[in-house]
């Protein structure tokens, strides 16, 4: 779904450039409150793993492919105001280095493929996992519908804004049809893809979830024929935090493998915006890419010759940089909230 320049006019894009800044901004301050030490360098890596993902099209219906968006995922691993920062990372760098999406969209594209589907697919997240068993598996059950939910959301978000900018006189209810009809099939996938990386993490570390932070059910014992609540265990005073090394170097090691070598396989159709513009005729007035030079366009390397090394070289590169700019953004922010933090507590201190 990333928007290239052309599809929306500049009055509108502009509007949804102040919009997706505004939405960065507010992000910025929360998620000072979302990352600490640990989750901070983690938060990088998140970006680094929706940038690899990104690369694996699936097939989803004759001659159309889909790919992950990642804002649900993002949410709920690392925190919904942090996610935004993430996907605003991942799209930053596949528009300057790589050539996708349009610059001068890059505002529409963080407002659809950020804003819209990290606030929906994390309210709708919150609100399941309040009702549901506090459970593990709940977790999991909320990430597939708030996953599968958030792609339809963008798809039509990204029609209200053709709405009121398309550069094409194409009927809005053919575009709508065709957008949310496609993206509901996309949305199965996203669900999926964000299933099991959530529920990969949290077997292995629930603390790492930013989704599951609360949700054990205390213990219950039986006394007097009545369930009570236990009394929680004592944590030791001393105890350290558990390392998240392991995690990370999994983590960065899957994102390689899976641009550098598993992205080669990914299906070559038409993604779903990419499909219905063409089927539509809303690309009419699509314009060149400013980065379309870029060595790095189209995820290839200029001038390697073999496809598969290029492509793998281009998606470890795209890992590498994106793992890199967003883990200095998050430890930035984390930063901020440590000198914020030392501020205030030297105004109590006088």
């Amino acid at each position: 779904m990333h928007v290239p320049d052309g599809f929306i006019n500049a009055p509108v894009s502009a509007a949804a450039g102040l919009a997706a800044a505004g939405a960065v901004a507010v992000s910025l301050r929360g998620a000072r409150k979302e990352l600490d030490d640990r989750t901070a360098p983690l938060a990088g890596l998140v970006a680094a793993f929706v940038f690899a993902v990104q690369m694996l099209n699936f097939p989803v219906a004759a001659g159309t492919s889909g790919h992950l968006l990642g804002g649900a995922l993002a949410a709920i691993l690392v925190g919904p105001y942090t996610g935004v920062l993430v996907i605003a990372v991942v799209l930053l760098m596949q528009g300057i280095l790589f050539a996708d999406g349009g610059l001068t969209a890059l505002g529409v594209n963080i407002t659809v493929m950020g804003a819209v589907t990290v606030l929906t697919a994390y309210v709708l997240f919150r609100g399941l996992v309040r009702v549901l068993p506090r459970t593990r598996r709940s977790v999991t059950v909320a990430s597939f519908v708030a996953a599968l939910v958030s792609v339809p959301a963008a798809a039509a978000a990204f029609t209200l804004i053709y709405a009121v900018g398309g550069t094409t006189d194409v009927p809005v209810a053919k575009v709508f049809a065709a957008m949310v009809g496609v993206h509901t099939l996309i949305g199965i996938g996203e669900a999926a893809i964000t299933t099991a990386t959530v529920g990969a993490v949290i077997a292995v570390r629930p603390d790492l979830v930013y989704g599951a932070r609360g949700l054990s059910a205390p213990l219950k014992l039986r006394v007097g024929g009545e369930l009570v609540d236990a009394a929680p265990a004592a944590v030791p005073a001393a105890a350290a935090p558990r390392s998240t090394k392991k995690v990370w170097a999994t983590g960065l090691v899957t994102a390689l493998a899976l641009a550098g070598v598993v992205s080669f396989y990914a299906s070559a159709s038409p993604d779903g915006l990419e499909k219905v513009a063409a089927d539509q005729g809303i690309d009419q007035k699509v314009e060149d890419h400013a980065a379309k030079d870029s060595p790095l366009a189209d995820y290839g390397v200029s001038g390697v010759t073999n496809a598969r090394l290029s492509g793998g070289l281009a998606g470890t590169i795209g890992v590498g940089a994106t793992v890199a700019v967003g883990t200095g953004v998050f430890w930035a922010v984390r930063r901020r909230r440590s000198a914020s933090e030392a501020t205030t507590a030297a105004r109590e201190t006088v």
